[in-house]
């Protein structure tokens, strides 16, 4: 079984052809991605319009080099998967309109992924992994706690009530005058920052909820800015490491949480599990590892080439689905909003 994978919801395009491999892992044949951060970086954020314009000027060549790098025709194929959401919507009608183009054409399967979901299954194509396990999903728009159940069958056991980690750290590195993306970029100045030098909060830590909250930090933050204005380099460094250490401490006292709720709604964890580009932060990794050998569990994350968004991560999603008969028709629809778990019914 191969599988075509198309992603077009933010501001990476990318397609990728995946097969089952062994030990219920993936193989992935190619994975061809290509990143819009030059276009967007005199903005500081992404830009829809600009987005969704080069998704059509390089969509098509870039599905023709992952079916070739796989050494396949399209006929080989024996699935179209593509996100349809969320994600801002004109990237995602690019690429579900692309993928019906494509399953219409070669008579294959379609198969409408949710984004999410794939992110929450990477850790089955790299590591064939068993449920249930306890997933961290922490991008630029999400950040969730869910217990991972099996395909189609997510629980949530907390979320962000306002930013999203990896949007934290954006516009902490806009407030600071940081490079685009902003995550890498606070990580890096971090490096050489004194962690303790700021006393920032840490929202909602103790709560029964395995919720987060992000906002109030980032506006102890830039008081903090206001405060020594104009900064220094070692200003910024501290800055981002005191944030970034604050984050750290919140994650992980949410995650204590979640490990706890997790026994009512899903049982023993097979391991941790955390995905999104957040998860290619190094402070936040070896936390979660310390804090997965403290429950003894394994710890399992994508290698940072599949942190980010990518196609590999929506073929594999689209195997998942299409061996359980999941496919989709040609009226599947594009999703700027698509919440994929479920809340958990905790008292």
């Amino acid at each position: 079984m191969n599988v075509l994978g198309i992603e077009t919801t933010c501001d990476e395009t990318a397609a990728a052809v995946v097969a089952p491999g062994e030990n219920g892992r993936g193989r992935i044949l190619s994975n061809e991605v290509l990143s819009q951060i030059a276009e967007h970086a005199a903005y500081g954020g992404v830009v829809p319009e600009i987005a969704a314009r080069a998704h059509v000027e390089v969509l098509d060549r870039l599905i023709d080099r992952a079916v070739s790098g796989a050494g396949l025709t399209l006929a080989q194929v024996d699935g179209i998967a593509v996100a349809a959401g969320p994600g801002l919507i004109g990237g995602v009608l690019i690429g579900l309109v692309t993928a019906k183009t494509l399953a219409l054409v070669t008579r294959k399967p379609l198969i409408a992924v949710n984004h999410l979901e794939a992110h929450a299954l990477t850790a089955r194509l790299t590591d064939g992994i068993g449920f249930p396990y306890l997933l961290l999903l922490a991008s630029g728009g999400h950040t969730q706690l869910v217990a991972v159940k099996g395909v189609g069958d997510y629980v949530r056991l907390g979320t962000t009530i306002d930013d999203a980690i990896g949007e934290a750290f954006d516009k902490v590195a806009k407030l600071l005058g940081l490079g685009y993306p902003g995550g890498p970029e606070v990580e890096r100045m971090a490096e050489t920052g004194d962690p303790e030098r700021f006393a920032l909060p840490r929202p909602m830590l103790g709560r029964r909820e395995a919720n987060f909250s992000l906002s109030g930090l980032k506006t102890a933050l830039r008081i903090e800015a206001e405060k020594l204005a104009p900064l220094s380099t070692a200003d910024v460094a501290d800055l981002c490491a005191s944030f970034q250490a604050a984050v750290v401490d919140v994650v992980v006292d949410r995650l204590r949480v979640a490990m706890r709720d997790f026994a009512t709604v899903a049982g023993h964890p097979t391991a941790l599990v955390a995905a999104g580009g957040v998860a290619a932060n190094g402070a936040i990794r070896r936390a979660l590892t310390t804090q997965a050998g403290e429950a003894g569990l394994a710890f399992v994350a994508p290698p940072l080439a599949l942190c980010g968004d990518n196609g590999a991560m929506i073929a594999w999603a689209g195997i998942e689905r299409l061996r359980l008969g999941l496919v989709d028709d040609l009226t599947a629809p594009a999703r700027a909003r698509w919440p994929f778990a479920e809340p958990a019914a905790i008292a």
